[in-house]
């Protein structure tokens, strides 16, 4: 029977279910509809390119954003003609992938730049890349002729110059606009970096300016000091060292700034524990004798933090611009890749659609197969190597720079000891010589 009027309806188990099930996909459709609508507001997801391009790059104006086949082509045969390839290879013919790939590289890349220089506000000038491109022609083309050579054998335009060298400006300015967001050295920061370095940096280690007598003959040697010993004044030892000492007759054997690490071992102790007008000698250096006098004591001196604040503050200033742009290219390169799709048969690291293998690009294949058809002479190590920069070759096309290459450590390095310094690097090799650099570390 119905239920009597005013009573409540019992709620029914299976209707309440259905209900909660049509609720539960309407949402579902709703949260879909909304994160459609996100994508295509945000522009997240993978665009299409257009017909008749391989790539195509956000976050550029549209005049760059589009990277066509016919500039594809272009760029191909400029890969071709500075290999010094006959002709332009087809795919499928040797050199063609690799060709193929640094031309998608070029052109990606340029657009990156300028993509990047339009965000910082960096412009360049024709007068600018006039004025680089005379530079460039008097370093590498000492005549007209020797320049059209180049263009015709390279395959570029004056015009595709004139872009290269705007790509070389920008880059400079773009390096330049990364540096100039470090932060400036704080007062702590100086007096930190003068203790840590007042030794080593802000130390003058004592000298010595001594003169020396440098001959085989042993008797020479006794013979010259018997002389210098009646009068051992400036103008004896210019007279002295011509007549027994020829390779250190130059400003009569002096030597200036003698360091006590640059000396052998046989006259270390004898030349700094000697006192001023002494005549150090004969002593014995592998085949030579040397006769010796201390001119001029040096005393070691230390730089105050006033004194050495200038140089400080420009280290560390050095420092800072450095990481500021080190920081700035390592992101550089992942953010310009997110914004760049490539067509299919176009799809390089260059490009977000890139799926990696996760393998070093130098190894060979077979180092990741079961069975290779053709076995690899060598592979990478399973553990990634630290290999840091070399200073000052970090870009922003090349946020690891050039780095360093580990190696073993040699054996002789794990001897203990070090080997003590040769007669080269004593007062008495420095023949002809004034300064004495030849007694100075060889450091320089």
């Amino acid at each position: 029977m119905g239920a009597k009027a005013g009573q409540r309806r019992k709620p029914d188990p299976a209707n309440r279910s259905g209900r909660q099930r049509f609720a539960l996909v309407a949402f579902g459709a709703l949260f879909i509809l909304l994160f459609v609508i996100f994508v295509a507001a945000e522009g997240i997801g993978s665009p299409s390119v257009p017909s008749g391009d391989i790539a195509l790059i956000k976050g550029v104006p549209d005049e760059l954003a589009h990277v066509s086949e016919e500039e594809f082509e272009k760029a191909l045969e400029r890969q071709a003609n500075q290999s010094k390839l006959k002709k332009t290879p087809q795919p499928g013919e040797p050199k063609y992938e690799e060709l193929k790939e640094a031309a998608i590289k070029e052109l990606v890349e340029a657009v990156w730049l300028r993509g990047q220089a339009e965000e910082l506000g960096v412009t360049v000038t024709g007068k600018e890349v006039a004025t680089e491109l005379a530079t460039v022609k008097k370093q590498n083309f000492p005549t007209k002729g020797s320049y059209q050579k180049f263009l015709k054998e390279s395959g570029f335009t004056q015009q595709e110059v004139n872009e290269i060298l705007e790509l070389q400006i920008l880059t400079k300015k773009i390096e330049e606009a990364a540096k100039a967001e470090a932060s400036e050295p704080t007062s702590a920061e100086i007096a930190d970096y003068y203790e840590a370095e007042k030794a080593a940096k802000f130390t003058v280690e004592e000298t010595r300016d001594v003169r020396v007598i440098v001959n085989e003959d042993k008797s020479k040697v006794e013979a010259a000091q018997k002389e210098l010993g009646k009068d051992h004044s400036p103008a004896s030892w210019k007279k002295v060292t011509q007549e027994y000492s020829p390779t250190t007759k130059t400003n009569g054997g002096l030597t200036p700034g003698v360091q006590k690490e640059a000396l052998p071992e046989e006259l270390k102790e004898p030349i700094f524990n000697a006192a001023t007008g002494e005549l150090i000698g004969p002593i014995k250096v592998e085949k030579s004798y040397l006769l010796l006098e201390v001119v001029q004591l040096h005393p070691a001196k230390t730089k105050s933090l006033k004194e050495a604040e200038t140089e400080i503050i420009s280290a560390l200033t050095q420092e800072k611009q450095q990481a500021s742009f080190s920081e700035f290219a390592a992101e550089y390169t992942g953010r310009w890749q997110a914004r760049t799709h490539c067509a299919s048969g176009f799809v390089t690291e260059q490009c977000a659609n890139f799926k990696s293998s996760g393998h070093p690009s130098t190894a060979s294949p077979g180092c990741y197969e079961a069975n290779p058809k053709t076995p690899a002479n060598e592979c990478p190590a399973p553990v990634t190597q630290t290999k840091p920069a070399l200073p000052g070759t970090v870009t922003v096309l090349k946020p690891k720079g050039e780095q360093f290459v580990q190696r073993p450590q040699p054996e002789a390095s794990k001897e203990a000891g070090a080997e003590a310094p040769t007669p080269e690097a004593a007062p008495e090799a420095a023949p002809e010589a004034e300064t004495g650099s030849e007694a100075k570390p060889s450091g320089e």
